[in-house]
């Protein structure tokens, strides 16, 4: 290899640094090896792969009898920053949590027969942010960054550019048309990614009206939380996190007493979970803020369920409390036994938003155990459902600074080593890396040597070309995966937009299968 044999022109003292730096590679590449499934033997015979070959086009020929139902009940999956990296890597990293060496392994998402590509530019940006793609993909408009539920003649944070710029979303349709809706995340229900299906806000980050400008308030503008219950209040499921910003400011969190951070941050008074509770109570309303609760209930006795199990945003799941602490899977099993006993169908939003927070703090691990565990609601999703009436669609918003690489060998540990050394500084890194973010170190004017380190500690945070508090989005188009009715519309790149009420005709209000697949799937930004 080039690096090694360059070694022999270096000074004595270099050789033994770089004898000791291959030493430690080798002896992780050694360790990380045991007990490592090799990979079969039978793909070492052509005849595997023509079968292989085989096999998948008489699956691809069968595509050709189009499912051309009405979709009863819609479901899509946003993973908040998974970028085609983070789904590949998700894929290496639930195959490895098998015991498999990971790139055979197929995800839920993998087995959906149609897929294509979104662009996720938004209305002023190339690289965008998860508000204004929300906008898109959710109501069918393009947006400005940072705003939700508005059209791009909005202004972010002008108040006054709000009123007449409302545009309204697919869930919004779904009830009118008498379906059950309902939302699912991991993240504030009155983060960006929901509160584009409810609310009409010039700026994402108006959770309540202690995060408003004094101007904002006295022109008339809502805070995100205040419109969850007010634009569309019999929304019939919503679960995640964000109890603070329901509760009148400086009440203790029921979970943290006395927590400052987690007391509630209301201005007005409002405590808008007992006004909800008020309104629901006659109509099999249930409210729950942790795990035991929400497996107590039985569905068939529940209509609407709010559940806000955090005062913030959920905790990673590599750090979920599994007795406290209901993972998406569970939420979502919950949240589509209640909403499919509507005979009329559903439609059900479900956010993998803290995908987006790893890698933002440039925690790949965190990030993709995320994305794995929404590829598992998936799978749930799936089992009680069925493609005949229920088209599930599988997407990101935007992808992220994030990829791995370095010519690993297969079944190399996804949080591993490459198996060389740079061969201009001669240390070794990890195959995961980002293109900026926190995670850029320098010891004494060099890089780190990641050797000497935990690089697969739950809150590593990879290397990184630049250095930034916070690492970025990235501004490549995303996958679309979809099954179901009129899922083969789905095809090529979509730009992102989509038919208007105008143009929908005698679609709208009636949630047909087409004005879901195109509202929720040309508008990916």
């Amino acid at each position: 290899m080039l690096w090694l044999s360059r070694t022999t022109h270096q000074p004595h003292r270099d050789n033994n640094m770089k004898v000791s730096a291959l030493l430690i590679i080798c002896l992780c590449l050694i360790l990380g090896t045991l007990g490592k499934p090799q990979f079969p033997e039978q793909e070492k015979d052509p005849k595997f792969w023509n079968t292989f070959a085989q096999r998948t086009l008489k699956n691809a020929l069968t595509l050709q009898n189009l499912n051309r139902n009405k979709a009863k009940n819609l479901i899509l999956f946003l993973g908040d920053g998974m970028g085609v990296p983070t789904v590949t890597a998700a894929r290496i990293l639930k195959g490895q949590l098998n015991g498999e060496g990971g790139e055979e392994t197929v995800l839920e998402m993998d087995k959906f027969p149609f897929v294509s590509l979104a662009k996720t530019y938004n209305t002023n940006a190339q690289v965008p942010d998860s508000a204004g793609t929300a906008t898109a993909y959710l109501c069918g408009v393009k947006a400005n960054e940072g705003t939700v539920g508005v059209s791009a003649a909005a202004v972010r944070s002008q108040c006054n550019t709000t009123k007449g710029n409302e545009v309204t979303s697919i869930l919004r349709w779904a009830k009118d048309a008498g379906k059950s809706v309902g939302i699912v995340t991991t993240t504030r229900v009155n983060h960006a990614t929901p509160s584009a299906a409810y609310a009409h806000s010039v700026d994402r980050d108006w959770y309540s009206d202690n995060e408003m400008p004094a101007e904002a308030l006295q022109d008339g503008c809502r805070d995100i939380a205040r419109q969850l219950f007010e634009n569309i209040p019999n929304i019939d499921v919503i679960m995640g996190g964000g109890r603070k910003y329901m509760f009148p400011k400086n009440v203790s969190d029921v979970e943290y007493p006395n927590v400052a951070k987690h007391s509630g941050t209301r201005k007005d008074g409002r405590n808008l979970v007992q006004e909800w509770r008020d309104r629901m109570e006659t109509q099999k309303g249930h409210y729950v803020w942790n795990k035991k609760q929400l497996l107590s209930l039985n569905p068939n006795n529940v209509d609407y369920l709010l559940g806000l199990f955090e005062p913030g945003d959920l905790t990673y799941d590599l750090e979920r409390n599994t007795d406290t602490d209901p993972s998406l899977t569970e939420m979502v099993e919950v949240a589509i036994k209640i909403l499919r006993k509507n005979p009329s169908g559903f439609y059900l939003l479900v956010e993998g938003g803290r995908i987006d927070h790893g890698h933002h703090e440039g925690k790949a691990k965190q990030a993709l155990h995320e994305a794995v565990e929404m590829d598992r609601a998936i799978g749930r999703a799936d089992l009680m459902t069925s493609t005949h009436d229920t088209m599930t669609v599988v997407t990101a918003d935007h992808s992220h600074m994030f990829n791995f690489g370095g010519y690993t060998p297969r079944g190399n540990i996804i949080f591993g080593l490459a198996p060389m050394l740079s061969d201009v500084d001669q240390k070794p890194f990890t195959s995961i890396l980002y293109g900026n973010g926190p995670g850029y170190k320098t010891i004494n004017g060099v890089r780190e040597n990641v050797s000497t380190i935990d690089y697969q500690d739950n809150n590593y945070q990879a290397q990184a070309a630049v250095p930034l508090n916070t690492e970025t989005h990235g501004g490549e188009d995303v996958a679309v995966f979809a099954k179901g009715p009129l899922a083969h519309l789905l095809h090529g790149v979509h730009e992102e937009h989509c038919l208007s009420k105008s143009g929908t005709a005698g679609l709208h209000p009636v949630l047909s299968s087409i004005l879901a697949l195109l509202t929720v799937t040309q508008l990916i930004c």
